[in-house]
């Protein structure tokens, strides 16, 4: 093996100088030291270097550096320098009270800036709130446009400014605060908001035993009719030999549910009765703030149709954001309808059962007529076993016989091979 193709790192010349490798690695980088000039003459500077560095010493320090360190530390202690660049922090320095006066002053006015930001956003009506952030709540929710809300907030930053006092003002002078006296305090009056009147939804539910259902059934329809409620849905059931039964759910104005609701009870024996009521004051209240939002986004997104002219994709984007305005509206305004219509008209489950003794007369029908209807079905049930049968063998006879014909002529043909087979033994 050629020795010399191999070239030997400067660590390991390093190391072979310096009697660090082991015998065999040793003897392997002499040899190559002899055969390679380029790591012949590595090792010779290496080694001038090791030998520079074993003779370099540390000089000794100078005898009078202790003496010396230690009249300059005295002459420090004794002459504290003051850097000129730094302030003096005295308790009479003008600067210190104008900077801490100033910060004090900043925070007082962020906290009070911050309270009433959240004062006036709490009292603030949401009908009145702007529609800027409105729309760009209905952009992160994915259903407006982003330039349509673009062109709302510029458009409402420009009128925010002219019309929040008129705004403020107007709303004041057309719903102005009744006034009520206050008790035992020197004929003074003060205002108060009057109180809304709760809107509330009633449900009774009633059963009713009667004896005379005909009569029950007629003064049910003079009881609606004196009370000015109508049958939102009616069932009746007069079977012959069967008690008969009535179940209705019947729309009666609430000024006149607690009159309706006596009458009803002296159609007969009362079995069952429960009433529930639900206040919807709030429901209704939050149904007309988002009404009126959505109506006042859906007057502005039309004068900015009537007022831009830009692209045809801006046109159509606002035209879009009309078409879902206008359909949240009227969604809003069936809820709406409902609503007051349920707080309007209370709801009564009605139902009434005639008390029922069975007779021992003879049946409705005679024998004969039982017996000719009994063969009849008999045989209108026999035709309709023959034409199912028919049917089956028409739709599911040709599978088996398909399968038939494809296992049994395999089967046919080793049976006839099998007996052959066994002829010939």
């Amino acid at each position: 093996m050629n020795i010399a193709a191999h070239p030997v790192a400067p660590e390991e010349v390093m190391a072979f100088l310096d009697g660090e490798l082991a015998p065999a690695e040793a003897q392997a980088v002499s040899a190559h030291l002899d055969h390679c000039a380029a790591c012949a003459s590595l090792a010779v500077r290496l080694r001038g270097t090791s030998e520079s560095l074993a003779q370099w010493s540390v000089p000794p320090a100078p005898s009078n550096l202790e003496e010396s360190v230690l009249a300059q530390a005295i002459k420090g202690t004794r002459n504290p320098s003051k850097p000129a660049s730094t302030a003096q922090l005295s308790f009479w320095n003008w600067r210190l009270w104008a900077v801490g006066a100033g910060g004090a002053v900043t925070v007082v006015l962020v906290v009070v800036a911050f309270v009433a930001s959240m004062i006036y956003s709490e009292d603030r009506p949401r009908a009145q709130r702007p529609m800027a952030s409105m729309i760009a709540s209905q952009d992160t929710a994915g259903s407006a446009k982003p330039q349509v809300s673009n062109m709302l907030i510029a458009q409402e930053e420009k009128q925010s400014a002219a019309s929040a006092g008129v705004v403020n003002l107007a709303a004041s002078a057309d719903k102005p605060l009744p006034e009520s006296r206050v008790a035992g305090g020197g004929g003074a009056t003060a205002a108060f908001p009057a109180a809304p009147a709760p809107m509330i939804t009633r449900t009774v539910s009633l059963i009713v035993v009667v004896k005379d259902f005909a009569a029950a059934r007629a003064s049910l329809d003079s009881i609606l009719l004196r009370h000015r409620g109508y049958a939102a849905q009616l069932t009746a059931a007069t079977q012959e030999n069967a008690p008969r039964s009535l179940q209705a759910s019947l729309r009666i104005p609430a000024p006149e549910l607690a009159a309706a609701i006596a009458e009803l009870k002296t159609l007969g024996r009362v079995e069952n009765e429960s009433q529930s009521g639900e206040e919807v004051t709030q429901q209704h209240a939050d149904l007309a703030a988002r009404l009126q939002n959505s109506r006042e986004t859906e007057e502005r997104l039309r004068a900015i149709l009537t007022q831009r002219t830009g692209k045809i994709e801006d046109v159509l984007q606002v035209e879009e954001e009309i078409a879902r305005v206008r359909g949240e509206i009227e969604q809003m305004e069936a809820e709406q309808q409902a609503l007051e219509h349920r707080v309007e008209f209370a709801s009564v489950d009605l139902q009434l059962t005639e008390e029922y003794k069975a007779s021992l007369g003879s049946p409705s029908a005679s024998v004969s007529n039982r017996i000719r209807n009994a063969f009849v079905a008999g045989l209108h049930n026999a035709s309709e076993t023959i034409l199912g049968i028919v049917l089956f063998l028409e739709e599911d006879g040709p599978v088996p016989l398909i399968w038939l014909a494809i296992l049994g002529l395999p089967v046919f043909l080793l049976v006839r091979r099998y007996r052959r087979v066994k002829a010939k033994f």
